[in-house]
């Protein structure tokens, strides 16, 4: 009888436990792409899905041999987002850091800009009152 019910209480558990699991489909690749890594650090690829996704990618060594040898990456993907936009980020990745555009990415109003590089360029007013 116990042996009975376990098995019982295994069984509704696990049909309990089916729909919290996320059921995925294999989303085919359209196209795709790579060459490298090059002797030389190049490389390239590229992909698109049948879902819309589609992302490209070059990257290189930068100063190679020096003190300020460096990777670069320029690379471009598309997305269509859950509300139906479809999103195309472009960017560069380097010494400086991931450095993304898009439409979709809120950028900084020139005003602010001119007044951070007003702030910058004047240390000696950012103390006022602070005594």
């Amino acid at each position: 009888m116990n042996q009975l019910v376990i098995v019982l209480l295994a069984v509704v558990s696990s049909a309990v436990a089916l729909p919290l699991i996320p059921q995925t489909t294999p989303v085919p690749i359209l196209r795709q792409s790579a060459e490298g890594p090059n002797p030389d650090g190049s490389y390239s690829y590229s992909y698109e899905t049948a879902n819309g996704i589609a992302v490209q990618e070059v990257g290189y060594l930068n100063y190679p041999g020096s003190e300020a040898e460096a990777r670069e990456a320029h690379g471009t993907y598309t997305y269509t987002a859950p509300n139906g936009e479809v999103v195309q980020v472009t960017y560069v990745a380097n010494e400086n850091g991931f450095q993304p555009q898009g439409s979709h990415i809120p950028t900084v109003p020139p005003q602010i800009l001119k007044a951070l590089e007003y702030i910058a360029a004047h240390p000696e007013e950012n103390n006022i009152g602070a005594q």
